[in-house]
């Protein structure tokens, strides 16, 4: 099993949320005419409705909510956005459309150099008191100041308030970075906030949110949230949810099997025989959206080097990575440029069409770009510099993430057939999550940022800004200016004519450069138990994505209503 990243995958357009007591409408890039009363689906909570939600197994956790730290339990669990809410929410299945939460309206303006959000009246933090414009200010000038909190690498040159209005200023236009300022920042208050100091090392363990949920019960096995009577949106349907935590695959495989976990969001070998079948209520529903790859450190060797990477990427069998590591549900990447395909096909660029990856493992020309890149193999069978220096890797992931930890197993076993020193190196989700935040690793399997458009994806893995102690994204750590430059012209983009054009050096420096490996073409994993609640996303019925994860899981939870 294991946890997956947010699924986010959308166009900068409006539509219209159909939960909770809420004003859904969307701001445009250029008006805010576009709004619909949603129908009142969680004015009434039902105090013994409890949902029992898991996306990541966990050992024990510590008390620690804070929103901008990959490695706190909140975030572990994916209960943030439960307490935390960002400006917009976004459905992550259906492209062009935009949720709105604490904003009601956004325009763009100076070109796409500034963005105002309305800011929805009447809502109050869970102690009480009214949160403001001037709380909307706060968070992102303290994002602003903090780099360890700058979760998604936003540059702002300044941040403003008037009544209920905030206006975001920056150096360049910003029309495709809409996702990254709106839907994956949390806003805070700053009656606390204010004084914690630095934000990345505050732990939070009383947050106060504006969120549907606060937090009733924690302990080191679990976080039991309760409805906010409060709440802007009304009462949720949904009491009380649970985050326990599920130790390994085998506990969280066997909570779902006798409906004592509700909702998960895992890769389970033989999810049909072993979950859904002769079950009525069991359900799952697998949307493909993100690019999975191997991230190696850039700043270490050997994986800083590109012959190295290469190497690497030749030796990877990505068909068996996908049959065996993944159950066939998650299908090889055929291209270089690591554009998740075929959702983004129109962005890729005539240049790296015809830079496919190998299905297969081909060892014999792995062994040869390492020769002619000077490296010596030894009488060991493992290459080494010309000093003697062993190419040596430890490729680390959670041993609980039973596909990543196989398919790593596997990439190891190749790599050693090529030459290379490799070893997998399994951990707890907590330590691995710290290790890949902090640069503590020499390379890793990992999901992408599901996006709404390319620019979120090639910036979650290549913005330098993320490279702090902190990190929630490019965990190779490159930095690389004219990269940056890239990406910054990119997010200036306002038609997808403009985009082809701009994503097209991105796309060559990732095929070229191999800074991050491409793997298989990740899913949104989503199990889930309609005994006790309805509502759930389906194919059907597809308002958001099934993952159990922040920030779009506060979506799903207002949708749910108790079976009785």
């Amino acid at each position: 099993m294991k946890r997956r990243n947010n699924p986010r995958r959308l166009l900068a357009a409006c539509a219209v949320l159909g939960t909770a007591a809420l004003l859904a409408a969307c701001g445009g890039s250029s008006n805010n005419s576009s709004t619909a009363n949603a129908t009142n689906a969680a004015s009434s909570g039902n105090s013994s409705a409890v949902l029992t939600v898991e996306s990541s197994q966990q050992n024990a956790i510590t008390q620690n909510f804070n929103p901008y730290i990959q490695s706190s339990a909140a975030s572990l669990l994916g209960a943030t956005s439960l307490v935390y809410e960002p400006l917009l929410q976004a459905n992550a299945i259906k492209p062009g459309q935009y949720y709105n939460f604490l904003a009601t309206a956004y325009s763009w303006s100076n070109g796409g150099k500034s963005i105002t959000f309305t800011i929805r009246p009447g809502v109050k933090w869970s102690n009480g008191t009214p949160m403001t414009a001037a709380d909307v200010a706060f968070t992102f000038n303290m994002i602003k100041k903090y780099p360890d909190v700058n979760t998604t690498g936003l540059a702002t040159t300044s941040v403003s308030s008037s009544g209920n209005q905030v206006t975001l200023n920056f150096a360049t236009p910003q029309y495709a970075n809409l996702q990254n300022i709106a839907a994956q920042t949390y806003i805070v208050p700053e009656s606390i906030w204010s004084k914690v100091g630095d934000p990345g090392k505050y732990a939070d363990p009383h947050p106060v949110g504006s969120g549907p949920y606060t937090v009733s019960q924690f302990s080191s096995q679990g976080v039991t949230l309760k409805a906010n009577p409060s709440y802007w949106g009304g009462k949720p349907a949904v009491g009380t949810v649970q985050f326990p935590t599920y130790a390994s695959a085998n506990t969280a495989l066997a909570a779902l099997q006798t409906d004592q976990l509700h909702w998960a969001g895992n890769f389970i070998p033989g999810v049909q025989q072993v979950f859904v079948n002769g079950h009525s209520n069991h359900h799952v529903w697998f949307v493909p959206i993100q690019t999975n790859s191997l991230e190696p450190n850039l700043t270490k060797f050997p994986t800083n080097q590109l012959a190295v990477r290469k190497a690497i990427s030749l030796a990877i069998d990505r068909t068996a990575l996908s049959q065996q590591a993944e159950g066939g549900i998650e299908p090889p990447v055929s291209n270089a440029s690591g554009l998740t395909l075929p959702i983004f096909q129109q962005f890729l660029s005539p240049s790296v069409a015809n830079m496919t990856l190998n299905a297969h493992s081909d060892i014999a020309g792995a062994k040869q770009v390492l020769q002619q890149a000077g490296y010596v193999m030894g009488s060991d069978g493992l290459f080494r510099t010309k000093s003697g220096q062993k190419l040596t890797i430890d490729i680390t992931n959670p041993s609980s993430f039973s596909d990543y930890a196989t398919g790593d197993q596997m990439i190891a076993g190749w790599l050693r057939k090529a030459g290379i020193d490799a070893t997998f190196v399994g951990q707890s989700v907590t330590g691995w999550s710290s290790d890949i935040a902090t640069g503590n690793m020499q390379m890793t399997s990992h999901w992408s940022q599901t996006s709404v458009s390319p620019y979120q994806l090639y910036n979650s893995w290549l913005n330098s800004a993320l490279v702090t102690n902190n990190a929630a994204g490019n965990f190779e750590r490159l930095k690389d200016p004219n990269v940056d430059a890239q990406l910054n012209k990119l997010a200036q983009a306002n038609t997808v004519a403009d985009q082809q054009a701009d994503v097209a050096p991105i796309e060559q420096y990732v095929a070229q450069n191999l800074p991050i490996i491409p793997t298989v073409y990740g899913v949104v994993f989503d199990e889930y138990n309609t005994s006790k609640f309805t509502g759930w996303p389906t194919a059907s019925n597809p308002y958001e994505s099934g993952s159990p994860n922040a920030p779009t899981n506060e979506v799903v939870i207002l949708h749910l209503r108790p079976t009785s």
